[in-house]
């Protein structure tokens, strides 16, 4: 069996609020395999968030492991508070490339107006600031910028959290691509379990800091074992709610990497 690309073992990180502490992250543990979608969802407050940010190093852990064995990048889920406002997109999007020393300048500018295209960009955006931009467009070049280096694994923060319907579906498409194209991984953290259904293998359902469900999605989502999942599963009342035909589809396909 191949190495995991990402494993988490028993993870823990604690909070102080108030003078008491809170367990934001208590005891979990699954792995990503090199070429998966892999879903961890849950509503605002359940730990998931705190997990990536643990995985990317923005967080020390209290206690467990964390075991990565490739490259990665982070998309947020507030694109506007991770682009820097002075620099352009196309600046923000070589930026990467430039730190990792790849590449020339017209190499760098050309694969950056590629992404623009990737994420349903305009080159005529390439000289905009993020001042000048929508919400949904800065998260875009946050995505763009995010696959600049072609890492191996991608932590995404509820990338598409501010983004309308179809464009929704296009980001979530787009992370299909990259798998089986590019045998790139993706942890996709999500409170949109319809969503995360569509794209992911499997999946992880988190709750007040703990994993309480872990599988594979088909077997999640048709056979649910803890009442929190049921519920979030109710909650989403179709499997195919936000994504419902036209241009909003999600194309059909497992996030596994087969």
């Amino acid at each position: 069996m191949d190495e995991p690309l990402l494993e988490v073992c028993g993870l823990q990180k604690r909070f102080l609020s108030r003078g008491a502490e809170i367990r934001a992250v208590d005891g979990v543990s699954f792995s990503i395999g090199r070429g998966e979608l892999f879903g961890l969802v849950g509503e605002s407050g359940s730990g998931k968030s705190t997990v990536a940010r643990c995985a990317a190093g923005l967080y020390r852990p209290d206690g467990g492991e964390i075991r990565l064995a490739g490259s990665f990048q982070m998309i947020f889920q507030d694109a506007s508070g991770s682009l820097n406002p002075r620099m352009t997109a196309e600046e923000l999007i070589c930026e990467p490339l430039e730190i990792l020393r790849r590449g020339g300048r017209a190499e760098r500018r050309k694969k950056a107006r590629e992404l623009l295209g990737l994420v349903g960009l305009g080159e005529e955006l390439a000289g905009c600031y993020p001042g000048d931009l929508s919400g949904g467009q800065q998260q875009r070049i946050a995505v763009a910028r995010a696959l600049a280096p072609d890492p191996d694994l991608l932590l995404a923060d509820e990338p598409a959290a501010s983004l309308d319907m179809s464009v929704r579906a296009q980001i979530l498409n787009l992370f299909l691509r990259l798998r089986r194209e590019r045998g790139m991984s993706v942890l996709l953290i999500s409170h949109d379990l319809a969503a995360v259904r569509r794209v992911c293998g499997r999946i992880g359902v988190m709750k007040a800091g703990r994993l309480v469900e872990l599988g594979e999605t088909a077997e999640v989502c048709g056979h649910p074992r803890h009442p929190y999942t049921r519920a979030l599963l109710e909650a989403a009342s179709s499997p195919d709610f936000a994504f419902a035909g036209g241009r909003g589809s999600v194309e059909p396909g497992s996030g596994n990497a087969g």
